[in-house]
């Protein structure tokens, strides 16, 4: 038995939530990575900043109605997690400072 607070079938709920908003981020509208797409000529640091995560807005990731869940990229999702709050942990922080949008 797992102890994530994230469901089993997380992976399916966030892909469905990245593809109702066809992988744009929701507060840039930067378009993200789909699945399957070529990055051979993006470097490991671009692959992170285009790619779409989704957000719990209550910070609490047991909570997956589509209105708690909000896709966005890296730099956004990262936004939302300043100053230590929510479920991010430290090492993501600074990856805002180079992908602010």
């Amino acid at each position: 038995m797992s102890n994530s607070r994230y469901p089993y079938n997380w992976k399916e709920i966030a892909n469905a939530v990245k593809e109702s908003v066809d992988w744009r981020c929701q507060k840039c509208d930067k378009l993200c990575l789909k699945p399957g797409e070529k990055t051979s000529h993006l470097t490991k640091s671009q692959r992170r900043a285009y790619t779409l995560q989704v957000h719990h807005w209550n910070f609490n990731p047991a909570d997956n109605r589509r209105g708690n869940l909000a896709p966005l990229c890296s730099g956004c999702h990262l936004y939302y997690h300043r100053f230590g709050r929510g479920n991010i942990s430290p090492g993501q922080l600074e990856l805002e400072l180079k992908f602010k949008t």
